[in-house]
């Protein structure tokens, strides 16, 4: 989007306005997100078949995988691309790929928070994981284009910054032959007007724990860790291809929570693996009754092909799968409910995102955009401005949501 601006060329993010040209960027990580990029697609072929648009383009992680099948399925679609493809797919609209734009963009999300991307791609051999092979292997950008990325998007008004890649603790290895996360998060937490810093994506094999430190010693690094597990029993850990054990997962834990003061930590898990059996899924009730994550997903495991788990026969029933992950997050959810019951009377500073209904939303440092919990504050007694920083002081609590008030 931000090639596109800077060749004078207007574009919009997911507007349902006219167009003349419609690029969807896609996802083919699992099934769920391969069916809504096909969904898409199939949406705005219909468009250009009825004359509403001039031209569509399909770019992203689908069609770097399945493009001969893409092309041969699905018609009306002017050209696929794959995800290194940029300065073609630029080409085809009649811009020019201007390589001193590295680093800026247009952001898809309010101002006042900003992904910011460290790394693209992954060396892990994980089994059920296709990532790898749409995104190739990892690189990491260098430290000092991080930063001048951070301080253009501060400049403009972003208090948040939200660190993901395909792998976060792998950061530096490629390009400066050893872990350099820490390293990272310093430089970003010296940029002015960064309020808020947030670590996503944190692999447990190979964690630098010097960064627990760094998290803990920088105010504006918040007291999050994203860290997906995907499992805790031995046998499923040793087929996923993970590199670590039960022990070392809990020890992990363990230390992140003696070292980090009133640390949040987000866990993903997958259910239904090749081979789980009830057994192994009991484990793993126990291990999310013992952690007790402030933060947790679940994903039904998607049998990916060209991934070295397609080549296990995906024997846990459709109907188990969904079983097992409603479990787990029924368990979650009392978790999630006594955690946020603690929360009432105590204040907390919140950004707020966004006013729906009768309410102004945000989030503590302690929460995510979209995925983890929300504060609400009612609009009939408070007006607080979208993007700032306000104390709330919790007066109740729900399962996944906590309601407050003006300190």
């Amino acid at each position: 989007m931000g090639q596109l601006k800077a060749n004078d060329i207007d574009v919009v993010h997911e507007s349902e306005e006219d167009h003349d040209v419609v690029v969807v960027n896609t996802c083919g990580f699992i099934d769920n997100a391969k069916q809504e990029s096909i969904d898409t697609i199939l949406h705005y072929a219909r468009l250009k078949q009825e004359g509403r648009i001039e031209k569509l383009i399909v770019t992203g992680c689908l069609s770097e995988r399945y493009k001969p099948e893409l092309e041969k399925e699905i018609g009306n679609v002017d050209n696929f691309f794959g995800t290194h493809d940029l300065p073609r797919l630029l080409k085809t609209l009649n811009a020019d790929y201007k390589h001193e734009l590295i680093g800026e963009r247009l952001l898809t999300s309010p101002i006042h928070y900003a992904y910011l991307k460290i790394s693209e791609g992954c060396d892990r051999p994980c089994s059920f994981c296709a990532i790898p092979l749409m995104r190739g292997k990892h690189v990491s950008k260098p430290i000092e284009q991080l930063v001048d990325e951070a301080a253009g998007l501060a400049s403009n008004g972003t208090k948040e910054l939200l660190l993901i890649a395909q792998d976060s603790t792998y950061y530096g290895l490629d390009i400066y032959k050893r872990r350099e996360l820490a390293k990272l998060l310093e430089a970003l937490s010296d940029v002015q007007g960064v309020e808020w810093i947030r670590l996503h994506y944190a692999f447990p094999s190979g964690f630098p724990e010097d960064i627990l430190d760094v998290i803990n010693d920088r105010s504006n690094i918040c007291n999050y860790l994203d860290m997906p597990l995907q499992h805790i029993s031995d046998r499923m850990l040793k087929s996923m291809r993970r590199g670590t054990t039960k022990a070392r997962t809990y020890e992990l834990i363990e230390k992140v929570r003696r070292k980090v003061n009133d640390v949040a930590l987000r866990t993903s898990l997958i259910v239904g693996y090749p081979g789980e059996s009830d057994s192994d899924h009991k484990e793993l009730l126990n291990f999310v009754e013992d952690a007790r994550f402030e933060r947790l997903g679940v994903f039904q495991y998607s049998h990916e092909e060209n991934t070295h788990a397609f080549k296990l026969n995906d024997d846990v029933p459709a109907n188990i799968k969904q079983e097992r992950a409603e479990e787990v997050m029924q368990l979650q959810q009392k978790i999630s409910l006594e955690k946020n019951s603690e929360k009432i009377g105590k204040v907390f500073k919140v950004l707020i995102d966004r006013k729906e209904g009768d309410y102004f939303v945000g989030r503590t440092e302690h929460d995510s955009p979209e995925v983890d919990n929300e504060v609400l504050v009612s609009a009939a007694d408070d007006y607080l401005r979208i993007g700032d920083f306000s104390n709330i002081k919790i007066v109740s609590a729900e399962d996944f949501d906590l309601f407050g008030e003006r300190a």
